[in-house]
């Protein structure tokens, strides 16, 4: 996820939206180039090799202008597309879309899929006032099976002794987590790998700085490859500290560049994101490495739609994902 979370949470007017169309929810045929490719960008078919990663789930903020328009329809043709895994994002409605918990998981049984995670406020993290709420989502999300609540964004700290303070917030709310069943975890940007004077960076002072116990952490593995840095060593260095990843894929350096001009784009949390399997990332051996070292989860999500539109993006990297065999 990026910055411009906010904006989007703050302009909830799309909530009071028609419901989509038919044609937009249910099509199953790629409508450009690019998504033809992403369904036969694996090296190997799955009619010869069982495909390695067998569940794999998407992050709602994906499709968030067409959920907040029509919950129920877009989860159903997710569903449709092969994701059996939902992450969720705190919205205007609650991380369950206007439903309860208990609906919403009467839905998802119904769909054949289930929700094993959320984004939340990270207000939760580092104001100590808002356990009430936190503690309300922990007995909402233990109350269906849920297996994860996630930190997704700490981009306001600036200085070294308030990612200490994160850190000790984000141990605070494992143990209550614990206490429920579930896993308290934080997903990262860029910014967490930017050092400081002496060094250190955010990302190592909440890794060392929370109990392996109590908290994981969610690797955006785009994030890790624009911050500059290996996703494959973070992943190694601290293994099994990452329980989940975000599959999410970079355009080319060239394009990069290209786009960058183009848009005279200065803001550090720009997405040059695209359809997975059509950028830079090797995900065959990438993923395998991140099997191999602990993380569980692989959640699809994408921030730019060029040339296509959201839920057909989703569409084209579910199908890359169903076709995926580890290099």
């Amino acid at each position: 996820m990026k910055l411009n979370r906010r904006n989007f949470l703050r302009n909830t007017g799309l909530l009071a939206a028609t419901p989509l169309l038919a044609n937009e929810l249910w099509s199953c045929t790629p409508s450009s180039k690019t998504e033809e490719k992403s369904a036969d960008s694996t090296a190997k078919s799955s009619m010869l090799i069982d495909p390695s990663v067998k569940e794999f789930g998407i992050q709602l903020w994906t499709v968030k202008e067409d959920l907040a328009k029509d919950p129920k329809g877009v989860l159903k043709a997710l569903a449709s597309y092969g994701y059996k895994q939902i992450e969720s994002f705190q919205g205007d409605k609650g991380v369950f879309w206007g439903m309860t918990a208990k609906e919403f998981k009467t839905l998802m049984d119904d769909l054949g899929t289930s929700l094993i995670s959320t984004h939340c406020s990270e207000e939760y993290t580092m104001k100590k006032e808002k356990e009430g709420e936190f503690k309300k989502l922990v007995d909402d999300a233990a109350s269906i099976g849920m297996k994860y609540l996630i930190n997704p964004f700490l981009g306001d700290l600036k200085k070294e002794d308030e990612w200490k303070k994160a850190a000790e917030g984000l141990n605070r709310q494992g143990e209550i987590a614990a206490k429920a069943g579930l896993r308290m975890a934080y997903h990262n940007h860029n910014f967490e790998f930017k050092k400081f004077a002496n060094g250190t960076m955010p990302q190592t002072i909440l890794l060392e700085g929370t109990d392996p116990k109590l908290v994981d952490f969610e690797a955006d593995l785009y994030w890790v490859v624009a911050a500059g840095e290996n996703p494959e060593e973070w992943l190694k260095k601290y293994k099994n500290r990452f329980r989940l990843v975000h599959v999410k894929d970079i355009m080319a350096d060239d394009k990069v560049k290209e786009i960058t001009v183009k848009e005279k784009v200065t803001d550090p949390l720009f997405s040059f994101s695209t359809i997975v399997g059509t950028g830079k990332i090797d995900f065959p051996h990438l993923l395998n490495v991140a099997k191999q070292n602990g993380v569980e989860y692989f959640i699809v999500e994408q921030e730019r739609f060029d040339g296509t539109t959201p839920l057909k993006a989703a569409e084209a990297d579910a199908n890359y994902m169903k076709n995926l065999v580890f290099a």
